[in-house]
């Protein structure tokens, strides 16, 4: 089982390792084809990945901020996104059938 990090951010990334984040592998981008069931995803994926990882049998951990308008797209550092409320948070996400 391995427990995976992603995102491009050198800010989240530091900010995860303030957290004593424990992660094997940091990636800037999620190939969905390495998860494997008992997997563990953390970032800030696009609904359709994260249903994608879940759908594996693996976990899926959310990188949540409280970001006003203003910070949107903005390079945060880890002083800001402690600042903004980051936290991890579990989310179980399945595709709805039509």
């Amino acid at each position: 089982m391995t427990i995976y990090f992603i995102s491009r951010h050198p800010g989240a990334i530091a900010w995860a390792e303030r957290q004593n984040i424990k992660v094997d592998c940091q990636l800037a981008h999620l190939d969905i084809a390495l998860i494997q069931a008992g997997d563990t995803v953390i970032g800030s994926l696009p609904v359709n990945l994260a249903a994608e990882v879940c759908a594996k049998n693996a976990r899926y951990i959310h990188l949540s901020l409280d970001l006003p308008f203003n910070a949107r797209g903005v390079e945060l550092d880890a002083d800001a996104m402690q600042l903004y409320g980051a936290k991890v948070e579990e989310y179980l996400i399945t595709r709805a059938t039509p």
